[in-house]
């Protein structure tokens, strides 16, 4: 598999959609990242050289934030909502859907498995 940024890139993809596959690159910059690097779009990701391989990963570390650093700012920026308490802040502290969905019925995805509660008796 040939690597690009830190990222296994699927051999037997095209290359468009393979560089898909590392994170904060989606099809929109992948077209303008080959065409600046001046790759046909339609090859397997198998049919780069090493050159090519070398030229994309320069050309992308140098021109966009991607995978360790994009995750690394996402993460401090909901950090940064979390500290300042703002209403974002403080959906992300209990786990419940950020923006603006429903959640009496649905949101399951966000709160976890439901939790069923019992009825306790007395001995």
């Amino acid at each position: 598999m040939p690597r690009v940024c830190g990222v296994d890139i699927p051999k037997e993809k095209r290359i468009e959609i393979a560089l898909t596959y590392i994170c904060g690159v989606g099809r929109t910059r992948s077209s303008k990242v080959l065409e600046s690097v001046s790759i046909d779009s339609s090859r397997k990701a198998k049919d780069l050289t090493e050159e090519e391989i070398a030229k994309l990963t320069t050309f992308i570390i140098k021109n966009y934030k991607v995978e360790g650093d994009l995750r690394r700012d996402t993460a401090a920026n909901i950090k940064r909502h979390m500290d300042i308490a703002t209403y974002r802040g403080i959906r992300h502290k209990k786990g419940l859907p950020v923006r603006g969905q429903r959640t009496s019925t649905n949101a399951r995805t966000r709160k976890g498995p439901r939790r069923t509660v019992g009825v306790q008796r007395k001995k």
